[in-house]
């Protein structure tokens, strides 16, 4: 396919992912709005510790917060992807969000109602459904947002939402000028990336047809581990196409040991490193000794930079860059991005398993 030719975007794209993507600045501005108006309860004793309840898009905005805040925020925030909260989370020291876009998803509604049951402070974030009803008959908050889409797509409101709940709350610092640069960068780099710009112009694309019929493995590290991640699940959900990530230092102690065998896999890998000088400094002279360590082996790399004047900045240029990244490979695939046909029949099966 020409990555060129946008009339073959709307025959492959009929339900307009291109549009969710380009929409995530304003996402990001949106929910900061909604946020920072909702009608939240004032705390009467201090949160020591946060929970983040999700699963797939619904998760990624609480990996993203907790990489982003980690250096600012006094109590530890935890991710809880699966069915059972930890032992730690009891009492109103504790406080429990539930994030889920649709409000049905099984996991997150079976550890949102583990903490109601323990006396947890609660706060749900979706777009209604089970959980909505949940939080509101137990007496807990809900921030409710009505953006059709699917989950991944929506990650502007479930990431900037959970954000300015900690800041509303007062466990991190206010990021309101920290977003508008970062709004700001993903806007500017958007206009070089964009559908109508050529592949000779456009990163994206070029990206892109790099990694046709290639298998990208994604490295990041410190508060961009978890946008590697957010670029692996969208190469699997928008291209359908194989991907994996790593986290630096830790892939330091075990995945170089592996780059060479086998062959046939090392020959077909594309690793892509985002960096930021952000990057803590010892950090930044692990990614050259990478670099180094890549070429010694004959995998093929390519280092990307983060952009803006901050922190969130380079996390969410990166992650927009990735959306695009990831939707000109669905092109090149000759797939549609939005439907995710393998997650609808897991969903059907286990429906039909009674819990």
């Amino acid at each position: 396919m020409n990555v060129d030719d946008y009339t073959r975007f709307v025959e492959l794209d009929p339900d307009g992912m291109l549009g969710r993507i380009g929409e995530l600045p304003g996402q990001c501005r949106d929910a900061w709005a909604l946020v920072k108006s909702a009608d939240l309860p004032s705390l009467d004793a201090p949160i020591r510790r946060v929970v983040v309840l999700g699963m797939g898009g619904s998760a990624i905005g609480g990996a993203l917060v907790q990489g982003l805040v980690m250096e600012g925020c006094e109590g530890p925030v935890s991710i809880v992807r699966g069915y059972t909260l930890p032992a730690f989370v009891r009492g109103e020291d504790t406080l429990v969000v539930g994030c889920s876009h649709s409000g049905n998803t099984e996991e997150t509604l079976a550890c949102f109602e583990q903490a109601l049951e323990r006396g947890a402070r609660a706060i749900a974030i979706t777009t209604g459904g089970k959980l909505a009803a949940m939080a509101q008959q137990a007496g807990h908050p809900v921030l409710q947002f009505d953006y059709p889409s699917q989950p991944r797509a929506a990650l502007g409101y479930s990431f900037t939402l959970l954000l300015g709940l900690f800041s509303r709350l007062g466990l991190v610092r206010d990021y309101s000028a920290d977003l508008g640069l970062a709004v700001l960068a993903m806007e500017a780099w958007q206009a070089e990336i964009g559908p109508h710009i050529p592949v000779a112009r456009n990163e994206a694309k070029a990206v892109a047809g790099r990694l046709v019929d290639r298998l990208p493995v994604i490295y990041g590290a410190g508060f961009l581990a978890a946008v590697a991640n957010r670029w692996k699940t969208q190469f699997n959900e928008n291209s359908k196409h194989w991907a994996f990530f790593e986290e630096l230092p830790e892939l330091h102690h075990n995945a170089v040991v592996g780059l060479g065998i086998p062959e046939r896999v090392r020959n077909e890998t594309l690793v892509l490193m985002l960096r930021s000088p952000f990057d803590h400094p010892r950090i930044q002279v692990r990614w050259d000794v990478t670099r180094e360590l890549l070429q010694r082996e004959g995998v093929t790399a390519q280092v990307i930079q983060g952009r803006g004047e901050n922190r969130l900045a380079h996390m969410l240029s990166l992650i927009h860059l990735g959306d695009y990244v990831s939707y000109y490979l669905a092109m090149l695939n000759g797939v549609d991005p939005t439907p995710v046909e393998s997650i609808a029949f897991l969903k059907n099966r286990l429906a039909e398993v009674a819990p």
